[in-house]
């Protein structure tokens, strides 16, 4: 059967827009998060704020692989020793220190000592849990940020800050911003993918694109390996589904130069069909980036894919590395799901975050080692995060509450100073008393690593430049390696 489509017909679409509406179902299942290429607007100057400019920066990094925990993991249960918690056991916590409390923290009780042992790891001494045995033997590749704070115990407004530098007002996400600022390498796949269902505080506005160009938006991806239902398809099929697709953005482009002809630039339709575009390329490329099989058996045991309790989130990390070695500027990968797969934590502390920290310990620590071994990690960021803490007093008699005023990430890789310590807490672990970093400040600090410069890396609109960190923000220069 001829594929082939009349090229009188381009004369017929004389509105785009009308044309896109009623093609739009048949191209919805491709365009996977309308994202575009770096050829195509994902560096055009022309998409850029009037302040932008190149920057100077020599970068460090080449890409970012984003691990988010979802719900508040407990900075004083994994990374942040505080032995005074077990000498004041069952104590009120001092006055001077207990101050910021709100409708999330009600029924807190006294203060409650971590159920689990630290022990320092790595020639670098870094304390870690019994949480995070795997990763704590990396110690020497991890810069600890000690001193995080931000100012939201809720969980909504805390992560949207974590992803996108603000609490309320819809802004582009901290992918977008670097897809913008750098595009992709590799032509065929998207320069921001995130690798997690939709995350339940803030949705997709934690890796969307809002006022940037759609085409910067997150392309989400799932875990499984492609459909065996693809593979039933004979070479022959599937020429010629491909072949109709090739047509069917042949006549798009047409209908495209005919609106610019007589319209001009429009760039929101402009990103639209360069995402029809990309995703007609990657029903090649992702497919094989996305295959499992190639990998060794000590690869897939290194990310613990051979083990039922960490073989999904070792299957994704696994994911993330064949991504950015593959071009992908940033992968965000979440560690997620339903209630009890989450790190909120107001009760059964114990019970619950040792089944969430089994579940990743091992495949991070795999992917820190993968990195590592393939040469990888020199080039790639990875970042450990968390919208927030938890409190040093118990709350409902086996849990802790929401505390956003003091918590631990970590850096590993991408220029960072591995086995080095930034800032602390108090001897609660409630302030961040030495050396505070904010969210904006990490911001900052990753696009300087990427070579941007993220009081330049801006965009106009509604009247006004926006830049991810706002008026804010400072690199940390003391841990660049």
């Amino acid at each position: 059967m001829s594929t082939s489509l009349p090229t009188q017909h381009a004369s017929v679409v004389s509105n785009r827009r009308a044309w896109l509406a009623r093609a739009g179902c048949g191209f919805g299942g491709l365009a996977m998060s309308a994202l575009a290429t770096w050829d195509s607007a994902a560096a055009a100057p022309r998409d850029r704020g009037p302040d932008s400019q190149t920057s100077s920066i020599v970068p460090r990094a080449k890409r970012v692989i984003f691990l988010y925990m979802h719900g508040g993991a407990s900075h004083i249960d994994t990374f942040d020793h505080k032995p005074e918690l077990d000498r004041q056991h069952g104590q009120p916590l001092p006055a001077s220190i207990n101050t910021g409390r709100n409708k999330f923290n009600a029924n807190l009780g006294k203060v409650m000592k971590s159920p689990w042992r630290f022990q320092r790891y790595g020639e670098c001494g870094h304390w870690g849990s019994e949480l995070f045995p795997h990763v704590a033997r990396q110690s020497d590749d991890l810069c600890m940020l000690h001193s995080m704070y931000s100012d939201n115990n809720a969980h909504v407004p805390a992560t949207l800050e974590l992803h996108t530098g603000a609490q309320a007002f819809l802004r582009p996400s901290l992918g977008s911003w670097v897809s913008y600022g750098l595009g992709t390498e590799n032509e065929n796949l998207p320069a921001f993918i995130t690798i997690c269902p939709p995350l339940t505080y803030g949705g997709q506005r934690n890796f969307g694109s809002a006022f940037l160009p759609a085409i910067h938006q997150g392309t989400m991806v799932g875990t499984n390996r492609i459909p065996a239902a693809e593979a039933k398809f004979s070479n022959t099929d599937r020429k010629e589904k491909l072949d109709t697709q090739q047509a069917m953005l042949e006549l798009a482009r047409a209908g495209n130069r005919d609106q610019l002809a007589r319209t001009g630039r429009d760039s929101q339709l402009e990103a639209r069909i360069a995402a029809f575009e990309l995703a007609f390329r990657m029903q090649t490329a992702a497919p094989e980036a996305m295959d499992l099989s190639a990998e060794t058996a000590a690869t897939l045991e290194l990310y613990g894919i051979d083990d039922k309790v960490t073989e999904n989130y070792g299957r994704e990390l696994l994911l993330a590395r064949r991504f950015v070695e593959r071009g992908v500027r940033f992968v965000h990968v979440a560690h997620t799901g339903g209630r009890g797969g989450r790190w909120d934590q107001h009760s059964n502390l114990k019970a619950e975050h040792e089944k969430n920290s089994r579940a990743c310990d091992k495949p991070i620590a795999g992917l820190l080692q993968d990195l590592k071994q393939r040469g990888l990690l020199d080039e790639t960021l990875v970042v450990w995060s968390t919208e927030f803490g938890r409190t040093p007093e118990v709350q409902n008699k086996t849990g802790r509450g929401h505390h956003a005023q003091g918590f631990t990430f970590w850096l590993a890789g991408g220029g960072s100073r591995g086995g080095f310590r930034y800032g602390a807490t108090d001897s609660f672990g409630y302030h961040a008393v030495e050396k505070p970093v904010s969210l904006h400040d990490l911001h900052a600090t990753i696009l300087h690593l990427l070579g941007l410069d993220h009081t330049q890396l801006t965009y106009r609109f509604s009247g006004r430049d926006f830049r991810l960190t706002d008026i804010h923000g400072r690199v940390l220069h003391d841990i660049i390696a």
